[in-house]
């Protein structure tokens, strides 16, 4: 793979319309699919789906766990539910629901959350949900998945439709940085591999991997190669090319729009302390939670940034050099 500089260009359309794009295409081929809206189908983007499908579109209002409970029913006679509503909602209010009613009972749900971490802004710390892989991650069963644009987005939708499973799926609303060209695929449980590097692994998802790739840049004009993953499947994990990479480059740096406790961070130093122990930083919200303010001013604030992963790198080969 031969490396190139990064440029950081803006997606053409909210992510929440590329996702609105794929679930009606999606539709189109299977009558089974259902969208569960809790009163938030303008913000959640899924107006289209209700005005395409409208016998196939249910309003629960903001009634968010009996949204998952509806979910399951409609599972357990065959349909294909997805349901939208805020990461806050999605993870923490419907937990029981999802462990007990769809997990539990091996059902096939889907389940949508938007304004994950950051992208929340302006909503606030009571919206900005940096701790819902680390509810759901403990789940028996629960697919987690973070893509990091439209084109992964896009992709991702069809590939869960068909498969009978229970997923959630973390996303920010608006528009992102555009990280693959369109007909990329995606294979959940498989990460990406964007950039080669011997020096250094940075492992990122969401919007973090945008950061993680300009890092690369910056850590190259230093003469450092980074190795870059976009690990867009939490659960399950890419263990093989997580080890493998920890392997190659002696040295690991994870980079995440969510806690440190409980997510990518966490998943990754699992798999590391198992199976290759290496030194590792963790770029991610530590001990804190959200704040008011634009999408901009939170990733400085909390250190999400393309300088703060090359501090980390810098950091991790320190402690891999003092090693050798």
């Amino acid at each position: 793979m031969k490396n190139k500089l990064f440029t950081a260009l803006p997606d053409e359309k909210d992510m929440r319309d590329a996702y609105c794009d794929a679930l009606i295409a999606a539709g189109e081929k299977n009558a089974r699919i259902l969208a569960i809206d809790c009163d938030l189908s303008a913000s959640m983007g899924t107006g289209r789906f209700r005005a395409r499908f409208p016998e196939r579109s249910f309003n629960l209002g903001i009634m968010e766990a009996n949204a998952c409970s509806m979910a399951a029913g409609l599972s357990v006679t065959g349909f294909v539910p997805f349901v939208h509503s805020f990461a806050v909602f999605t993870s923490r209010r419907m937990a029981d629901q999802i462990f007990l009613s769809c997990a539990y009972a091996g059902l096939n749900v889907k389940l949508i959350g938007g304004d994950a971490g950051v992208s929340a802004a302006t909503n606030g710390g009571t919206h900005m949900a940096f701790e819902d892989f680390g509810v759901l991650r403990s789940i028996v069963g629960v697919r987690l998945f973070e893509p990091a644009d439209n084109v992964a987005m896009r992709a991702l939708i069809p590939k869960i439709a068909d498969e009978c499973s229970v997923d959630y799926i973390r996303m920010p609303r608006r528009s992102v940085v555009k990280i693959y060209d369109e007909g990329e695929s995606f294979v959940p449980g498989e990460a990406k591999l964007l950039r080669e590097g011997e020096d250094v692994t940075l492992i990122a998802s969401g919007v973090l991997v945008s950061e993680a790739l300009l890092a690369a840049d910056l850590l190259a004009a230093e003469g450092i190669e980074a190795r870059v993953l976009d690990c867009f499947t939490i659960q399950p994990l890419d263990i093989a090319r997580v080890v493998e990479s920890a392997e190659k480059t002696g040295c690991v740096v994870t980079a995440e729009n969510h806690n440190v406790i409980g997510g990518l961070g966490s998943a990754v130093a699992e798999a590391l302390g198992e199976h290759m122990p290496v030194p590792m930083e963790r770029i991610g919200v530590r001990n804190s939670f959200g704040e008011v303010g634009s999408q901009a001013y939170l990733m400085d604030h909390f250190g999400l940034r393309a300088k703060d992963i090359c501090s980390a790198a810098h950091r991790v080969i320190k402690r891999k050099q003092a090693m050798q």
